[in-house]
């Protein structure tokens, strides 16, 4: 979430739309709030009252606030959006501060000033974003007084910040310094005896080439300081005045520059690099796609430069032979020349050209649009460097001359705030008083979908004539055609966004153009074999390949800037621009035979590529591969939908027909991608994938036949992801438990399919849809095939599931033990991180039910390691939620209030992960109970239940949640309230076969609440049953303490006697004979 208060206050979610947030006073508290986000205190009741309803609280104003949160919490989405806090008050709950734009404007407008501090040529840049976070005033929906009072701070450093960014500008030689005398000019009317203004004021007039006006200024400064002070401008003042007064030193020509009529925007890296680098190198080559703003960047930096630049424009010539004449007339040379030589025409142009150039004073030449006449460019660019030490040469091309010297800049696309401020410059241009800021998540939609490409963002705002940000933004799918209102007064390949990329692709040769064609199947880029491999013509019938060099004719097409190139830690990736990509698809669609086997090749290529990773993603070297897939990832996605029938229809007017799926592609590539999608927390996308796969895939094939065991495969994987995203109700339907019996069935008595991922998962169906009495009998046959069948990944899941499930049953601890130390071995032997951590965590929760919380925390941190390294993020808060369970029985109660809020984070940032959340609830609830905040405790324990049941959760936290809720409510209602929640969740325990633990827990909760209800007798009997089923493990810390003084108590009120018999008779009860005692039957 991000929330914005610089501004009308607008509160954004992870996608960037807008929440409705209505009315004032719900604005207002959003605003306090967020004033303190992040904060080391909360924002206290008096303080958030004062600042939501000013001079006319409410009559009962604790409860209106608490009232007007729930209001703000609803409307946020989340009850934990907003966060009560233990010691009184409200936290607006963020992941980092950064996250309210005002506190992220404060860091930026720091790190600004001291980049300006240390010459820090990206200070301009630091500070105008900071500034770009500004839609109006500060705090604009918080009432006064409170406004005036939190926005002054605010107020005062965005002056100060923008006095920075106009200093950095001036330092780094401002592209265009006319444009910051308005802001000047501003800040002066407002601080009319600050000098230093008065100083930047004069030196941007200087630097627009305006010293008259300069003088004038320092006339006015010098009258205003004197007639509202009494005092004289100071030594910088003076200097500047000195400086003015001097005479210019006489200049060459200026050169042939043109003004232009559209102001320059961005680019203040490029114009710092170029400054330094021009006296360094005498031949830079611009390089980038049509529409990247070569040409104003070259003319921008040229402008700056101090030798005399003269812009030579190629685009226009339609032979090579033209060049050299083409610079002789923009030199002015071809005048001269037929005047000294009485109107005789040269031979030669260059040799001419050579001859004046030769001893001219240092000339910097702009060679503009090289790409079309490549050639001659570079042959006469080599021979002016070669014979004429003055000259210096700044050429923009779509690729490199290949001159020796060269060097080579790439002009990126805009960034985001500069592309953002080009769109509202030229949007207000083409309709007056418009502003982004009505709309910023349609203009910043606009200019990543056009890549910050100048050119088609200038396109693009020119629409608003006609169109809505929206509206353009949500026809982009069809730039080329929307896109075409340029200026007229441009070439006609400047004028519509097609026209760029066509001028691009006539200049292909026809390798060029097929390589480019087919590398519109790729989503998200390729490797070099990727690219080899698809874009390659098909193997023909003698099995010979076609004779397409793919890496020669790739490298062309990336110094052609319509492919680029990006360094990665495992080799170059190719990718093209979004507007190159779909201009290129859009000529794929015209071939649809060659598209077609495209397609093909394609899918083939990452079907190969997955099942060659899926045994490498469990393995040692894993890491790697892990992080392959994931950047092949949309190609992966790519080939499930080409594999299933539901690619998307293709560019171009005629709709491509349907695709004929392919069921067995479809099945293979989600068995190679099943396990991937666990590990990364992209369960719930494999889901629906399966999901789609089992929609192509033929039902009821012979059972036994190999059609037979992919169906069936496919169905546990399905049910596998959907568990981690539903309750358990909804697998509890007829239809899930049909499929459980089915899966059962089919895979209880198989061989060699149950030991395979997923068949191996086949018990856990049960579990799932409510039919868990044999599931130790399941997973104990799961193992012992296993051991006859299956390698040693799937023997230790099986394994880790078996010991998983018998932590958590009833007799099922002394098992454990053996499993553990196998499981530890595999995990040695296989390498697999994910298995170590999961072996890490098993030991952890043998260790916790044994009382040895030292060594359970060491075990879940070394899981959380081991999930971080291999970015199984999901696992970590859980690891987390259980490092603060072995805090909490240990009695430390703050590492584990502080581990707490770490899950909480780790939670928040990945969504879902419902049971852990939880989880988690559940042991705040604990801690707050313990500490005796029942107000909290209730808070977190009603949360816990909530979250439980929008996900399957094992029995044992159901009896957790329902423990707390029993004690709470015998504090609130009384012991015999208390004890008719108790029963209960007792009985639910025990008929899930829970644990001793967990049920003894709830037996020592009901002896409690037997005591306090008058019946001491039952009390002893089931704290005497509770301590015998613990069988010498220790309770917790705080148990421990709860516990302490009921034996003394019940003694006390029975007598040694009677205390003894109902100690023996309590001995020898069941866990059943337990709940009957507390339901009195």
């Amino acid at each position: 979430m991000r929330y914005l208060i610089l501004g009308v206050t607008q509160a954004r979610d992870e996608t960037g739309a807008p929440l409705p947030i209505g009315g004032a006073r719900l604005r207002a508290l959003l605003v306090a709030l967020a004033l303190r986000a992040g904060g080391p205190a909360a924002a206290s009741v008096p303080d958030l009252v004062d600042e939501v309803w000013g001079d006319d609280p409410p009559r009962d104003a604790p409860a209106a606030l608490q009232a007007l949160v729930a209001r703000l919490r609803r409307a946020l989405g989340a009850r934990d959006s907003i966060q009560a806090d233990p010691v009184g008050g409200y936290r607006l709950a963020v992941a980092d501060r950064d996250d309210v734009d005002l506190h992220r404007f404060t860091r930026l407008a720091r790190t600004g000033a001291r980049e300006l501090a240390a010459g820090d040529p990206a200070a301009a840049t630091t500070l105008r974003t900071a500034l770009d976070l500004w839609r109006g005033p500060a705090l604009a929906d918080l009432p006064e007084p409170a406004r005036t009072a939190h926005a002054a701070a605010a107020e005062a450093h965005r002056a100060t910040a923008l006095r920075d960014r106009i200093e950095a500008e001036l330092r780094g030689g401002a592209a265009d310094p006319a444009a910051l005398l308005h802001e000047i000019d501003i800040l002066i009317r407002q601080h009319p005896y600050d000098e230093p203004l008065r100083a930047q004021q004069l030196r941007a007039l200087r630097a627009a080439g305006r010293p008259a006006d300069a003088l004038d200024a320092y006339d006015r400064t010098r009258r205003a300081l004197a007639e509202g002070l009494g005092t004289d401008p100071g030594p910088e003042l003076a200097a500047l005045h000195a400086e003015l007064l001097r005479p210019p030193p006489p200049r060459a020509p200026e050169g042939n520059l043109r003004p232009r009529l559209t102001s320059f925007v961005g680019r203040e890296p490029e114009l710092g690099s170029l400054r330094a680098d021009l006296p360094r190198h005498r031949l830079i080559t611009l390089t980038g796609p049509g529409g990247s703003g070569k040409t104003r960047l070259a003319e921008h930096a040229a402008a700056a430069h101090p030798e005399p630049a003269w812009l030579v424009e190629l685009a226009r010539l339609d032979h090579p032979d033209a060049v050299p004449d083409a610079v002789l007339s923009a030199l002015g040379l071809r005048e001269t020349v037929l005047v000294a030589r009485e109107k005789a025409v040269p031979e030669d142009p260059t040799a001419l050209l050579l001859e004046h150039c030769a001893h001219r004073a240092p000339t910097l030449l702009v060679l503009d649009n090289c790409e079309h006449v490549i050639g001659a460019a570079a042959e006469l660019a080599e021979r002016l460097l070669t014979h004429c030490p003055g000259i210096r040469i700044l050429a923009t091309s779509r690729e490199p001359l290949g001159v020796p010297g060269e060097s080579v800049r790439p002009v990126e696309p805009l960034p985001p705030a500069p592309a953002h401020r080009l769109f509202a410059d030229r949007g207000a241009a083409a309709r007056p008083g418009f502003a982004s800021a009505d709309d910023p998540d349609a203009v910043a939609e606009i200019c990543a979908r056009l890549d910050g490409l100048p050119l088609a963002i200038e396109l693009a705002a020119a629409r608003l004539r006609l169109l809505t940000p929206r509206q353009i933004a949500d026809r982009l799918d069809d730039r080329f055609r929307l896109l075409t209102s340029g200026s007229r007064t441009v070439l006609p390949r400047q004028q519509t966004l097609r026209a760029v990329v066509d001028w691009s692709w006539e200049l292909l040769d026809a390798p060029e153009r097929t390589v480019l064609r087919r590398l519109s199947v790729f989503a998200g880029g390729c490797d070099l074999a990727a690219a080899e491999a698809v874009c390659a013509d098909a193997t023909d019938a003698t099995g010979a390949t076609g004779a397409l060099d793919v890496a020669d004719t790739l490298g062309s097409l990336v110094d052609k800037s319509l492919v680029l190139a990006d360094p990665t830690p495992t080799g170059m990736r190719y990718r093209m621009l979004e507007t190159i990509h779909e201009y290129a698809a859009d000529r794929a669609a015209a071939d649809p035979r060659d598209r077609a086997g495209t397609v093909r090749r394609h899918t083939a290529h990452y079907l190969a590529f997955a099942e060659e990773a899926e045994p490498l993603l469990r393995s040692a070297a894993q890491l790697p591969w892990i992080s392959r897939v994931e950047t092949e990832y949309d190609n992966l996605r790519a080939a499930l939908e080409t594999a299933t029938g539901t690619a998307p229809a293709g560019p171009g007017d005629a709709p491509d027909p349907a695709p004929t799926p392919d069921p067995e592609t479809a099945q293979r590539l989600a068995f190679a991608l099943g396990w991937f999608w666990w590990l990364r927390n992209y369960r719930l996308q494999g889901a629906e994938w399966t999901a789609r796969v089992l929609a192509v895939t033929p039902e009821d094939p012979p059972e036994g036949s190999p059609a037979y065991w992919r169906f069936m495969r496919l169905q546990v994987l399905h049910v596998f992801l959907l568990a981690e995203g539903r309750s358990m109700e909804e697998f509890r339907t007829p239809e899930y438990v049909e499929l459980a019996a089915r899966i059962r069935q089919a895979f209880r008595h198989s061989g060699p399919q149950s030991a395979r991922f997923p068949g191996m998962l086949w018990p856990m169906t049960g579990f799932l849809t409510g039919d868990a009495v044999d599931l130790h009998v399941h997973l104990d046959e799961a193992v012992e095939n296993c051991r006859r069948h299956a390698e040693d990944w799937e023997l230790g899941v099986a394994l880790m599931l078996r010991a998983h499930v018998a932590i958590d049953l009833t007799g099922g601890l002394p098992a454990v033990e053996a499993d553990l130390a196998e499981l530890h071995e595999i995990a040695h032997r296989v390498g697999d991180r994910w298995t170590r951590a999961q072996v890490a965590s098993a030991t952890g929760e043998f260790a916790l039910s044994r009382g040895q919380y030292d060594a359970a925390r060491a075990e879940y941190e070394e899981c959380l390691r081991l999930a971080h390294e291999i970015g199984a993020h999901v696992e970590a808060p859980f690891a987390l939620v259980r490092i603060a369970e072995a805090a909490l029985c240990a009695g430390d109660f703050d590492t584990a209030d502080r581990v707490l809020a770490e899950a909480e984070r780790e939670a928040d940032r990945l969504g879902g992960v419902f049971d852990v959340r939880a989880y988690g609830r559940l042991v705040a609830a604990l801690i707050a109970l313990f500490r005796g905040d029942l107000d909290r405790s209730r808070t977190a324990c009603d949360l816990a239940r909530a979250e439980a049941a929008l996900v399957t959760v094992p029995p044992q936290l159901t009896a957790g949640i329902a423990n707390v809720d029993a004690v709470l409510t015998a504090r609130e209602q009384g012991p015999a309230a208390g004890l008719a929640l108790v029963g209960p969740a007792l009985d639910a325990a025990v008929t899930a076969r829970c644990a001793e633990r967990i049920v003894a827990t709830l037996a020592e909760t009901a002896a409690g609440l037997l005591a306090a209800a008058g019946r001491p007798a039952d009390s002893v009997r089931a704290f005497t049953a509770a301590t015998a089923w613990r069988a010498g493990y220790p309770r917790s810390v705080p148990e421990r303490t709860v516990l302490r003084d009921l034996p003394d108590r019940n003694r006390a009120a029975l007598g040694p006697d009677r205390y003894t018999e109902a100690e023996a008779a309590g001995a020898k009860l069941t866990p059943a004979d337990v709940v009957r005692l507390v339901n009195g039957s």
